[in-house]
């Protein structure tokens, strides 16, 4: 809320109100967003590649060889992928942005009646909002942030967005993928490494799909168990593809 008053001016009354009420919104989605993105890959897809490698008869340090191969390219793939998402986002948003800009100075008339439908959306009467336009139209980077949030629907983007989900979603990757390696650094063989490797991960996988319920107000024990299966059914494919080919 803070964020919200910042600059503006309130009667004492309200601001004290304000002060005093703390608000408990969970306001980290986007970073949420990015470390899931990159745990629940990088679990899972080094995890079917490692069994399907061990699947196929390779040596311990030929999977982990190759494991370590993945993680890196898809450390920077994922990571690629979510600075360029980011980056569209932003792009989109000043493109936007701009459009609406010359809008309020080429067509007033029409981008205030714009203001009056939208806050008749909201049981607002006209001899209520008229006052709300009238103020609007004399104060235009105010009307220009109101069209961009209610019109269009659009936040301004953070201009360290595109880096931090790049950095978050790779970090998160890497931290994820080299979970399933593990048992493959300490065991030479990879028929028993694959046994430690589906233990760990699938526990490493119920407790990041658990966490991952809880931070999104999901059922927490469901959304373990789903992740879980999705992690089972892809290294069971992997593995059982690998068998079919190489006996």
């Amino acid at each position: 809320m803070a964020t919200l008053t910042q600059g503006v001016d309130l009667d004492p009354e309200k601001q004290t109100l304000l002060n005093q009420h703390k608000e408990k919104h969970f306001t980290a989605g986007e970073i949420v967003r990015d470390i899931i993105i990159g745990v629940s890959d990088g679990l899972t897809v080094p995890f079917a590649l490692a069994a399907g490698l061990s699947g196929a008869n390779a040596t311990s340090s030929i999977v982990l060889t190759a494991g370590i191969a993945e993680v890196a390219a898809g450390a920077i793939s994922m990571g690629l992928g979510g600075y360029l998402a980011a980056k569209s986002e932003a792009d989109h948003y000043a493109r936007e942005l701009r459009r609406e800009q010359e809008e309020i100075k080429s067509v007033p008339d029409t981008e205030a009646a714009e203001v009056a439908e939208i806050l008749a959306h909201y049981g607002i009467e006209p001899h209520e909002y008229g006052p709300v336009v009238s103020a609007l139209r004399k104060k235009p980077q105010a009307w220009l942030d109101f069209m961009m949030k209610f019109e269009l629907g659009l936040e301004k983007p953070d201009p360290r967005r595109a880096l931090q989900s790049a950095l978050t979603i790779a970090i998160a990757y890497i931290l994820g993928g080299f979970v399933p390696l593990i048992p493959y650094m300490f065991i030479p063989s990879a028929q028993d490494a694959v046994i430690a490797s589906v233990i760990l991960t699938l526990a490493a996988l119920l407790i990041f799909g658990f966490a991952k319920g809880y931070f999104t107000g999901n059922k927490p024990f469901r959304s373990a168990f789903q992740t879980a299966l999705i992690g089972a059914i892809a290294s069971a494919a992997a593995f059982g593809m690998a068998k079919a080919v190489h006996p």
